[in-house]
């Protein structure tokens, strides 16, 4: 029997499963119950996000008759009466043209016939205007649902002809909480702070946070931890990124290029290198300026504690500061013949940070009393 991946396996099935889409799930709902469905509606937002599966369960909600078999032929894109497309691969006018003629053929066992073209942008112009007109004037049976990921390049035209839902990026703590459900439901155990940066990597995407996960319950370990993560994506060890950061506080640039090498020893490139570093620094400049309790850095345990402590020796216009001179640099090594050259000399930089704002603090000081004297 061949495996089904988690993202296929735990996709949402109605309405009540949605996760981190609930106002457009209610307010498609709510157009059901109260008999004013739109012939035509385009759900558009980031990849992974829930669009084709909202497109499904409401199709679903639509067509289906309480039989397992046509909700499941539904839910697997296999119904006759719901008809999904790829945008993609079926984007000339002929295909355009096909679509339209068979959309007067009334469906075979639902009240429906119902159309979800997936990456509708992918059309051709020409295949837009030819679906213009049945968008327009559709027949009574007939109901649209246009899925993508890029709105903007979708024609005026069409959108204006369908009633429009934004689906959101996912935030990071919703997808954790499913992550660890379906850990649960798998019986697979995981450090909280694996938990926590799978689901920061999917990076708004719910799929793309189960794909990873997928990955990693793949190398069949028993626990999965923040160094397996490591491994497979090669991060920066989390261990060696916070003994760098601790080297700034020191503000000698010695041992702080020692903790670089240390990085670079490991093989961590230097954009994976600097990213990390960017990313560290962003937490630690929200715990500085918002507190220790902010919702807004989503590390757990023995993590956030340490990140927590690590904050006390930094204040947030600092950090600020040294998030811009990695971010430069980080533009300016990926056309750099010596990108290394830049990061070191980046950390000699980020370890003389403190002393350098002194100095300039005692400048403007003796600046400020200059002119009042004169």
């Amino acid at each position: 029997m061949s495996y089904t991946a988690l993202a296929r396996r735990y996709r949402s099935q109605d309405f009540d499963e949605v996760v981190g889409q609930e106002p457009v799930a209610r307010t498609l709902r709510a157009a059901i119950d109260a008999d004013r469905v739109a012939h035509a509606y385009l759900f558009t937002g980031t990849r992974g996000v829930g669009k084709t599966t909202m497109a499904r369960i409401f199709a679903k909600a639509l067509n289906g008759n309480d039989t397992e078999e046509v909700d499941t032929a539904i839910m697997t894109g296999q119904d006759t009466d719901v008809v999904e497309i790829d945008g993609a691969s079926n984007n000339s006018v002929e295909q355009a043209r096909e679509l339209i003629a068979n959309s007067v053929y009334r469906p075979m066992r639902g009240p429906y016939k119902i159309y979800i073209i997936d990456e509708v942008h992918m059309l051709s112009t020409a295949a837009f205007n030819a679906l213009l007109k049945t968008m327009e004037e559709p027949p009574e049976h007939v109901k649209f649902i246009l899925c993508t990921t890029e709105a903007h390049k979708v024609p005026p035209t069409i959108q204006s002809r369908c009633q429009r839902f934004d689906f959101r990026a996912i935030p990071g703590t919703i997808i954790g909480d499913r992550l660890s459900e379906v850990l649960k439901h798998e019986k697979v155990k995981a450090d909280p702070e694996l938990i926590a940066m799978v689901a920061r990597l999917g990076n708004g995407s719910m799929r793309d946070a189960l794909s990873l996960l997928d990955r990693l319950m793949a190398s069949g370990e028993k626990k999965l931890t923040v160094e397996l993560l490591e491994d497979l994506l090669g991060l920066a060890p989390r261990e060696l990124v916070g003994r760098l950061i601790d080297s700034f506080v020191q503000g000698e640039p010695g041992p702080a290029l020692d903790a670089a090498g240390e990085l670079v020893a490991s093989g961590t490139g230097v954009d994976q290198t600097l990213e990390a570093l960017i990313e560290r620094l962003r937490d630690l400049m929200i715990l500085a300026a918002c507190g220790p309790e902010t919702s807004l850095v989503e590390l757990s345990g023995d993590a956030r504690a340490e990140e927590v402590e690590r904050a006390t020796h930094f204040d947030p216009a600092g950090l600020v500061h040294m998030i811009a001179l990695c971010e430069g640099v980080q533009r300016a090594a990926k056309s750099s013949p010596n990108p290394r050259a830049l990061m070191d000399a980046l950390v000699v930089r980020l370890s003389m940070t403190e002393k350098l704002a002194d100095v300039t603090g005692i400048l403007n000081q003796l600046q400020g009393a200059g002119s009042g004297k004169g």
